[in-house]
């Protein structure tokens, strides 16, 4: 699933090409791209016609539109393959659009140069959609209000984060993954993390003074910023900008996908094990495991 950089190209993108414009009408192609929205297709797209789209915001994984003067906004939910596209009007449908939403200006809005586009919802797996939700008062849908700030975040709270870290009983990557406590890494990014930290995934929290944390929570943003400034890690075409573009952060990964390479640090070859339905790749020279006492 997308993690914080590609949602982050996603909304950058989003904020030029449809912040600032109206919508005009919504076409729902398939039920299950609005189940998330309890009125139906029907109710998504009669609330949505004559609103003013706001500039896209992002909190972690989770990317919405605000509703320009409403306490209202657009979550969207990539899930496995979602993706926001910006397409000119009338170019072909892609064969797995879910919706289609139309504006009414005429290049008016701040969007240089949007005129004649449409934003499309496409999604081969059908797992992601589009919902409307009421905001809180700092301006969250309320659905994603029990989500932690993410690391790129100039509010996030490092030692909150710290003390948080060494009260739960658990381990370092798992504790990167809990979007309650720091939001925004995925399986990719803690890998590359964990690897740049020289700790292995299974190390516990509790015993992470905090320099270590300090130092790891450095290599997150280091490895997400410099995804950001490739386009975002792109496995396949379903990971894509608005414009249909993939990223290429995939070629400068250290850690993840690298089973049997050697490590780019002491030659080491990299390992792979099964880990929560998921993969943790490590170097064992550089990540050694914790001590199992005994």
């Amino acid at each position: 699933m997308p993690e914080l950089p590609e949602v982050e190209v996603v909304r950058r993108g989003l904020e030029r090409w449809v912040a600032g414009r109206t919508v005009e009408a919504v076409e729902v192609l398939h039920p299950r791209a609005v189940r998330r929205h309890p009125g139906g297709g029907a109710d998504f797209a009669a609330r949505l016609r004559g609103e003013t789209v706001g500039v896209p915001q992002r909190r972690g994984k989770y990317l919405w539109l605000p509703l320009e003067g409403r306490d209202l906004s657009v979550l969207g939910h990539l899930g496995m393959s979602g993706q926001l596209l910006v397409q000119p009007e009338g170019a072909p449908d892609e064969k797995h659009l879910r919706i289609r939403v139309r504006f009414t200006d005429s290049g008016s809005g701040s969007a240089t140069g949007a005129a004649g586009t449409e934003l499309r919802f496409v999604d081969q797996r059908t797992f992601g959609g589009l919902s409307l939700h009421e905001n809180t008062a700092d301006g969250l849908p309320d659905v994603i209000a029990h989500i932690a700030r993410d690391p790129l975040d100039p509010l996030f709270d490092e030692v909150a984060y710290h003390l948080a870290l060494r009260a739960r009983r658990t381990t370092v990557k798992r504790a990167l993954l809990d979007q309650s406590l720091i939001s925004g890494v995925g399986n990719i990014y803690a890998d590359e993390a964990l690897w740049r930290a020289r700790l292995h995934y299974e190390r516990p929290t509790a015993n992470l003074t905090r320099p270590r944390s300090t130092e790891l929570l450095g290599h997150v943003r280091d490895v997400m910023n410099a995804a950001l400034d490739v386009g975002g890690t792109s496995f396949d075409s379903l990971y894509v900008n608005v414009n249909g573009e993939s990223g290429y952060f995939d070629r400068s990964l250290d850690a993840y996908g690298r089973e049997d390479e050697p490590c780019r640090r002491c030659g080491t070859p990299m390992r792979r094990r099964p880990w929560m339905n998921r993969s943790s790749y490590f170097c064992p020279r550089c990540q050694r495991p914790p001590r199992v006492a005994s």
